[in-house]
Formats: structure tokens, C-alpha cells, sequence
């Protein structure tokens, strides 16, 4: 696992925090978290596994819809 860091400039914390949050949600820690929170079933993992990659597919295809033109 990579380290998160964020700099404090002007003790402004709550801009610190809100970065640190936005980086941590990017990284994709709280989704793992949740995930490893409770027991997950072979077939809900495969499942969800599936629902994911459908979705990264529409994202990419979107994408290059857009790209095209």
C-alpha cells in the first residue's frame, strides 16, 4: 500500500482534511474497508466483480464516443 501525505500550509486543517479525504476516496481505501468489513460470498464477489467491469466498460465507451467526434 502507497503512503497518503498531505501538507498543512497555514495551520488550515480543514483543507488538509478535505484533501486527505478526497485522496484517500480516490485511492479507493474506503470502498476496500467496506468491503473487507463483512464477509463477502464467492458468487456476491464474482457478481460484483462483473457489475464493475460493466461499468468501467460504459465509462470507456463514453469515452471514446466523445473522442471520436
Amino acid at each position: 500500500m502507497k503512503d497518503i501525505q498531505v501538507k498543512v500550509y497555514d495551520n488550515d486543517l480543514e483543507k488538509a482534511m478535505r484533501i486527505l479525504k478526497k485522496k484517500i476516496q480516490n485511492d479507493g481505501l474506503f470502498k476496500r474497508l467496506k468491503l473487507k468489513k463483512a464477509y463477502e460470498k464467492p458468487s456476491e464477489h464474482k457478481r460484483r466483480k462483473q457489475r464493475e467491469s460493466l461499468r468501467r466498460q460504459r465509462i470507456a465507451a463514453s469515452r471514446n464516443r466523445y473522442r471520436r467526434k
